[in-house]
């Protein structure tokens, strides 16, 4: 598809009604994530971001994870809503990108310049927002659907354990996509003229 920027922008929305299948291939996939941890910008050139791109069987492991977690802790009667939502909507999916922060990069950050030790995990925060921001609307650019979740911190240490992933690495959001089934619902936007002010 591949629109120009400020149409990719606008089009990009929240979808929840997710399939199984694809309109290109992994290896497309996994060049959209890898264009992103490549390209996108962070404080002090830090590229503190790390990915996990999650297809097939291991995407669907993640939402069992999920929902066995959870299973701890929702009371019974209110657990079935929780399961047929994880089910249609993020399981029901072609895959998952989870995004981290390497605290180690961020705490050598904090060392090396005292002076702005405390906000290194602020823009560690912001780096990690602008990889989700950009590998959102690219998988949105070639037909995908998807949202952004925040199971964290309740799923950390099973994920970080079942993949094997460095301890240092912090989950930051997951991002489940597949070909949408239906189209998102309105969105409504606050005055623009309350969000800016210009001054000339």
């Amino acid at each position: 598809m591949e629109r120009k920027f400020k149409e990719a922008l606008a089009h990009r929305r929240s979808y929840y009604a997710l399939s199984n299948k694809s309109l290109i291939s992994d290896e497309e996939i996994e060049n959209i994530v890898k264009f992103a941890v490549k390209n996108i910008p962070s404080a002090f050139n830090s590229q503190s971001t790390r990915m996990v791109l999650l297809l097939g069987e291991q995407h669907v492991k993640l939402w069992n994870i999920v929902k066995d977690t959870l299973r701890k802790i929702v009371p019974a009667e209110a657990f079935k809503t929780t399961e047929n939502k994880i089910d249609k909507s993020f399981a029901s999916g072609y895959g998952t990108v989870l995004f981290f922060e390497e605290r180690k990069v961020v705490e050598g950050l904090q060392k090396s310049f005292p002076t702005y030790q405390e906000k290194f995990p602020l823009w560690s925060q912001q780096t990690s927002a602008m990889h989700q921001l950009a590998v959102w609307t690219m998988l949105e650019d070639v037909g995908f659907g998807a949202s952004l979740q925040h199971y964290n911190p309740l799923i950390d240490e099973t994920v970080l354990k079942e993949w094997q992933l460095p301890e240092t690495w912090e989950l930051i959001a997951q991002m489940p996509f597949g070909v949408p089934l239906q189209e998102p619902g309105t969105k409504e936007f606050n005055s623009i003229e309350e969000r800016v002010r210009i001054f000339k």
